[in-house]
């Protein structure tokens, strides 16, 4: 039978929504302990970027700085996801995909090519395929307008991995990359360990990860970071969000924002963010945050703030508006946004 279960938090941990939560869809119990769950979102951005630094649909780590100032308006709806489950028991699938693929123009038919986001099979405990890095805590991601909110500061990345977990503790062998040095002789994992602390105050988690890089200049050397992320419930049913990280993190740390290596020295990254939400009435919200990233060997300098207002016009239907600034310090450049949105969850 068909049942909706359209704003249960089913899948936690494993879908990226609008409020960083997950959203299950719509369940058919197919009997003898076996379920397909069908869910996501579709997302509709109007989005306005004024400044020195290029437009972008969501800001990422980085930018491009212009020579002089130019804006910018744009609609469009590639956040706008769709994902499966299949449970057979202990034995679960997940597959989900958004339109952040590429492919089309303005000019026409405003074209997306959907894209993989996640592909995994969990089996007691043990988890195998794409799906986000284990070194993240994906209920630190605040709510926002702008995709994900400030990357600068957050641990972000999904790849191939296989992770096991028992309590709090997990373990992950994850795909291995050089950027910035030699991807080709990359020959062993990158191993991440975690540890989250749960109660009803909210969740703090604690990981580090320990890899292989390869210079493109033959040699291979060793890399190490840590992180501590969490979300803390407050009064009534506000809460505060952060991240710290610190270390030879590269490409897990910032979206772009740093590669791995800088010629044959490992780069050294520190990345941070608070996000504070706070709930005027029971539907309306608003989240204030700021993110940053700093390295050592390329310089890079930069920062995101913004604040933001959301209401949920029914249960299943948000809407809301973000007002922020991207900054590249080292480049004296900055773009202010305005970005509304409109969420319907499936």
């Amino acid at each position: 039978m068909l049942a909706s279960h359209a704003k249960s938090f089913a899948l936690a941990g494993t879908l990226l929504a609008f409020s960083g939560s997950a959203l299950s869809g719509y369940e058919i119990d197919l009997g003898n302990d076996k379920k397909l769950i069908f869910g996501g979102y579709i997302k509709v951005d109007a989005r306005y970027v004024d400044g020195d630094i290029a437009y972008r649909d969501f800001w990422i780590g980085t930018g491009k700085p212009l020579e002089e100032d130019a804006s910018q308006f744009r609609i469009f709806a590639n956040e706008t996801r769709f994902n499966t489950k299949y449970i057979h028991g202990d034995l679960t699938g997940f597959i989900e995909m958004d339109f952040y693929g590429g492919g089309g123009n303005e000019v026409i038919s405003n074209s997306a090519n959907p894209r993989i986001r996640h592909a995994f099979i969990n089996y007691k405990g043990v988890t195998a395929g794409q799906t986000w890095s284990t070194l993240m805590n994906t209920s630190a991601i605040p709510e926002t307008a702008d995709f994900a909110g400030a990357t600068v500061g957050l641990a972000f990345i999904r790849q191939g991995q296989v992770r096991y977990k028992t309590g709090g503790f997990e373990v992950s062998v994850e795909n291995p990359e050089s950027f910035g040095g030699d991807t080709s002789n990359d020959s062993l994992p990158d191993v991440i360990g975690k540890y989250t602390l749960k109660g009803d105050w909210g969740n703090v988690s604690l990981a580090a990860i320990g890899r292989e890089l390869n210079t493109n200049g033959g040699n291979s050397e060793t890399a190490f970071g840590a992180s501590i992320a969490g979300r803390i419930n407050l009064f009534d049913k506000d809460d505060f969000r952060f991240q710290v990280h610190q270390g030879e993190l590269g490409r897990y740390v910032g979206v772009a924002a740093a590669t791995d290596l800088v010629g044959e020295k490992v780069e050294t990254t520190t990345g941070y963010l608070a996000a504070y939400r706070h709930f005027w009435t029971e539907t309306w919200r608003s989240t204030f945050l700021y993110g940053r990233v700093e390295t050592d060997e390329s310089d890079v300098d930069n920062s995101q703030w913004s604040v933001n207002i959301f209401n949920n016009l029914t249960k299943e239907l948000a809407v809301g508006f973000e007002f922020g600034n991207f900054e590249m310090h080292n480049s004296g450049a900055n773009s202010y946004y305005g970005q509304l949105s409109a969420r319907y969850a499936l």
